[in-house]
């Protein structure tokens, strides 16, 4: 049922990203809103429905290739989108975006954050599956299981190699890349899952834990939204 859920989210924004390319290219900044918003959208509501199935047996390897697989799938029908602010902050910083169309993709997938938080709540209210039983009364369910020093430094080098990593591979052909990228995040996930949630995407680290940046907003700033922006920044001013 979660697999049919998630690919239910994939097709039906595929179908809206195409709706929109037809109705709305002649709106530039509609247009780049919307397709940021959907396909941030389809990031952060099949991320939160993995984040049920990680005590799914045989653990950890279950969660895993659900992980890489359905990274594989957001690369290939993605293309285009940045999904997280980090990455909508280099064109940026290259010149190669105005501030204004920056700030309204980022507007677009914090947006899109929200929102598919709440989708996804109204789903596990139905109580479908068995791992949607009791998905709403867990509150904050902190992803951070080791101090906020640790988690800050984790985050900022998970976002370092993720955006390193990106940079080397964009000279790889298209249709290698997404898989070198999936196993990337695989492996990240997997060292640093347990630790931070290895998440480095301010917008999908909203959408999962939103409770807890209201109970810890400070820490939880710090870690998932200001390591992978100084991670980023990091990059550009090396590379």
């Amino acid at each position: 049922s979660s697999l049919l859920l998630m690919s239910g989210v994939v097709v039906t924004v595929g179908l809206c990203r195409r709706l929109a390319r037809r109705r709305l290219y002649s709106r530039p900044l509609l247009f780049a809103f919307l397709v940021e918003m959907f396909s941030t959208f389809q990031i952060c509501a099949c991320t939160n429905e993995l984040s049920l199935l990680g005590n799914v047996e045989p653990k950890p390897h279950t969660a895993l290739t659900l992980t890489y697989g359905f990274t594989v799938l957001h690369g290939l029908t993605l293309a285009g989108s940045a999904c997280n602010p980090c990455g909508t902050l280099q064109p940026m910083w290259g010149g190669g975006t105005s501030l204004s169309m920056g700030g309204l993709k980022i507007a677009a997938q914090f947006v899109a954050a929200v929102l598919a938080r709440v989708f996804m709540h109204f789903i596990w209210s139905l109580e479908m599956t068995e791992p949607h039983l009791g998905a709403l009364s867990q509150g904050c369910s902190s992803p951070m299981q080791t101090t906020e020093t640790q988690a800050f430094c984790i985050e900022l080098l998970f976002s370092v190699v993720f955006q390193l990593a990106v940079l080397r591979a964009e000279s790889v052909n298209p249709k290698y890349r997404v898989h070198l990228i999936a196993l990337l995040i695989t492996m990240l996930v997997y060292a640093g899952g347990n630790l931070t949630g290895a998440i480095f995407n301010p917008a999908l680290a909203f959408s999962l834990h939103a409770d807890c940046f209201y109970d810890k907003f400070l820490s939880y700033t710090l870690v998932y939204w200001i390591a992978p922006c100084l991670g980023k920044f990091l990059i550009l001013y090396v590379f």
